[in-house]
């Protein structure tokens, strides 16, 4: 009699994806509901132009996982809103640094304060120590696979882009 397979144990690729997935539309319906008049997509790059300051566009749209373009769209409106300017970056006046205006600030704690609920529930039950070793796990993992992709294409996509500003 043939005995069913046991179910087998999620492998750790599999639990980050989903886990991103969820925490990312949590992050999504928290911010559509902050009451700040933002977009998703424009309260996270307003919060990666405040982590990432005096990144160029096409390194923000890298860090963001999306296309420049779509970055422009959500670059526009906060512009248009007076929370960021676009200005040129003085090693290559073809490229643009997107800058923070002190508009943004309260939209900023907007932006935390929705982020803020969002962590609290993913890691309800945490200790604080687990907190601090879940974010340097993660830390880590994305250290571990940056260097494989620089000893695969070389520097990785993000360094290019820093060096050729200097």
């Amino acid at each position: 009699m043939d005995q069913p397979l046991p179910a087998p144990t999620p492998q750790l690729g599999f639990m980050l994806v989903d886990a991103g997935r969820l925490y990312r539309a949590r992050m999504d319906g928290a911010f559509e509901h902050a009451g700040l008049g933002l977009t998703p997509g424009e309260a996270r790059a307003l919060a990666y132009v405040n982590i990432h300051r005096g990144l160029r566009q096409t390194a923000l749209a890298e860090k963001m996982s999306v296309e420049p373009m779509t970055l422009v769209g959500f670059l526009d409106r906060l512009e248009g809103l007076g929370l960021v300017v676009r200005e040129s970056d003085p090693t290559d006046r073809r490229a643009k640094i997107v800058v923070l205006t002190p508009a943004a600030q309260p939209y900023l704690e907007g932006v935390e304060l929705a982020a803020s609920k969002v962590r609290a529930d993913a890691t309800r039950g945490f200790s604080d120590l687990e907190r601090a070793q879940l974010r340097d796990f993660l830390d880590r993992i994305r250290g571990n696979l940056a260097r494989e992709c620089t000893s695969r294409e070389g520097a990785p996509r993000e360094t290019r882009t820093k060096e050729a500003r200097r």
